[in-house]
């Protein structure tokens, strides 16, 4: 297995930091908000396993891809994720995305489709999104004590942190989450996704500017032209996600013409990665991209 990385690179959009990893077809990764190149090559570790070439790049705002005119929009942002494969010499290539890397994601298979062979979307935004944090989260993510609260609470109380994160994560009974949190916790690589997210919580610099243009972005989507999207599709939705509705699993299942959706239970924000089930979706995921390759 071969292991490329590089700091950046140049495009029409400005720089672009990002992750290249493994060997094989070709499999370009997005990350969520907030998120980075790092988040979305962990997000696609099993394809990297699995014999894929993972290619993650960091969007405007997050770290090492500087959020500037060129870069802000949507359709901006997808044109400069095609841009990057195009400077990796990459042509054709398979796409996944989480969560807040949904609307770029879907705006790069309607603006490139002869680009994009297959599209996986985990619990992505699809439509109209606004953040509504309480002070808590607030407090949390947003200042240097409160990021510094977190990360030592993820440290010293390991299992207490995942299921506190589990139940953020998901609409989960008492016995679900109980359960949940002792699956992760007897998991080394499911306990290492949740606790690190301690980290990249962070609404700080260097993440700052790329949340708060996800925000501005997120709140002024009218539409994805979702039913333009003409390469086949799986979309993968958790019942119980509390960050990122159902529903919008729904609406693009209902718009996209070649698309199935396919439902985790329990089924929180991270399902794909954190429950039960979740060999076998990575499973399912993989195949999907070796059929449509």
């Amino acid at each position: 297995m071969s292991d490329h990385t590089a700091p950046n690179m140049a495009t029409a959009f400005g720089d672009i930091g990002y992750l290249d990893r493994g060997s094989g077809p070709p499999v370009l990764v997005i990350h969520g908000s907030p998120g980075d190149a790092a988040q979305g090559s962990q997000l696609g570790d099993f394809l990297v396993r699995a014999g894929f070439r993972v290619v993650s790049p960091s969007r405007p705002g997050y770290p090492g891809t500087a959020l500037t005119d060129k870069n802000a929009s949507i359709d901006a942002q997808a044109d400069a994720h095609a841009a990057l494969m195009d400077g990796l010499g990459i042509d054709r290539f398979s796409l996944m995305c989480w969560s807040g890397g949904g609307p770029s994601t879907y705006r790069l298979a309607v603006r490139h489709p002869d680009r994009v062979q297959a599209l996986v979307t985990l619990a992505a935004v699809s439509q109209e999104d606004h953040w509504h944090d309480s002070f808590v989260e607030r407090f949390a993510f947003e200042t240097r004590f409160g990021n510094w609260l977190l990360r030592q609470y993820a440290h010293i109380a390991p299992k207490s942190f995942v299921s506190a994160t589990l139940a953020a994560e998901g609409k989960l009974s008492r016995h679900q989450l109980k359960e949940l949190t002792t699956s992760v916790m007897a998991n080394p690589d499911k306990r290492a996704l949740i606790l690190s997210m301690a980290d990249g919580a962070s609404r700080l610099p260097p993440h700052r500017d790329g949340i708060k243009n996800d925000m501005s972005n997120f709140a002024a989507i009218t539409d994805l032209e979702l039913r333009k999207i003409t390469c086949p599709t799986l979309l993968i939705h958790g019942r119980n996600d509390r960050d990122v509705l159902p529903e919008y699993s729904e609406f693009a299942a209902s718009q996209i013409a070649n698309a199935t959706l396919e439902w985790m239970t329990p089924g929180t924000h991270v399902c794909v990665y954190t429950e039960p089930g979740s060999q076998a979706a990575q499973s399912r995921i993989a195949e999907f991209f070796r059929t449509n390759d």
